[in-house]
Parts: C-alpha cells; sequence; structure tokens
C-alpha cells in the first residue's frame, strides 16, 4: 500500500511537472517565432538597404504601405537614413551607419534566438523523459505493480 501511494504521489508530481514543462515549452515557441519575425523584418531593412544603397539620388521607388498598395516616392539622398532606435525614437544616420546598426541587431536577435532554441530543445526532452516515466508508472498501475 505505501508503494502505490508512493507511485501516485509521483505519478501527480511527473503530472503537474510535464504540464508545467508543456507550458513552457509553448513560451519558447511564442518567443522563437517572435525572435523569427523580428529577424525577418531587419533582413528585409537590409536588403532594402542593399537596394537603395546601389540607387542615385532622386532616384524613384515603390514603397509598401500595407494592403498590396505602394507609393511612389523620389529618394532626396540616398546616404541619409532614419533608423528606430527604440521607445518611439528615430536618428538620421549614414547609409553604413544604418547597415551597421541593423548587423549588430542582427547578430542579437540570432544570439537570442540560438539561446531560446537551446533552451526549447532542453525542455523538450524534458518532456519526452516524463512522458516515458509516466507511461511506465501507468503500465505498472495496470499490472498492479508497485
Amino acid at each position: 500500500m505505501a508503494n502505490r501511494n508512493k507511485s501516485n504521489e509521483e505519478f501527480q508530481k511527473l503530472s503537474m511537472e510535464t504540464r508545467y514543462l508543456e507550458q513552457t515549452a509553448e513560451t519558447l515557441q511564442q518567443r522563437i517565432s517572435m525572435v523569427n519575425a523580428a529577424l525577418t523584418d531587419i533582413t528585409y531593412a537590409n536588403m532594402s538597404l542593399d537596394g537603395i544603397e546601389k540607387e542615385k539620388d532622386n532616384a524613384e521607388l515603390l514603397v509598401p504601405i500595407g494592403g498590396s498598395a505602394y507609393v511612389k516616392v523620389k529618394i532626396a539622398d540616398t546616404n541619409k537614413i532614419i533608423v528606430g532606435m527604440g521607445s518611439g525614437v528615430s536618428k538620421e544616420k549614414t547609409l553604413l551607419d544604418a547597415k551597421a546598426t541593423l548587423k549588430e541587431r542582427l547578430d542579437e536577435l540570432e544570439k537570442t534566438m540560438n539561446v531560446a532554441q537551446q533552451q526549447f530543445t532542453q525542455v523538450a526532452e524534458r518532456i519526452n523523459t516524463s512522458r516515458s516515466r509516466l507511461e511506465t508508472l501507468l503500465a505498472n498501475a495496470r499490472e498492479g505493480k508497485p
């Protein structure tokens, strides 16, 4: 009887731990998705800067404004780029400085992505281990083993 109570306690503890780990994995997946979206955004911005770098002043471009709509604009100065610095603050930078700023952000996001992916892998491994143990406990309980 004591062994059965011990098995029940272990089962309940593992069940709670597995639910917690599953929630953690879901949170990490959301974080990875957000970081991936930011990586994509910065990559597109970098590609746009590469394109602007090849243009001359007063070149005409189509700029997307959303909903598959575009506006035709002329670039006044291809070397002046406005870069968001955070908290609603933007700063004018040279094209090279803007590219360097985006590269730094890209590097930081890649580091963040790697850490989140490693954490997710560790959590997934723990979930699998917990599930295996739960299955073993269930099988033993069905067979009447402690």
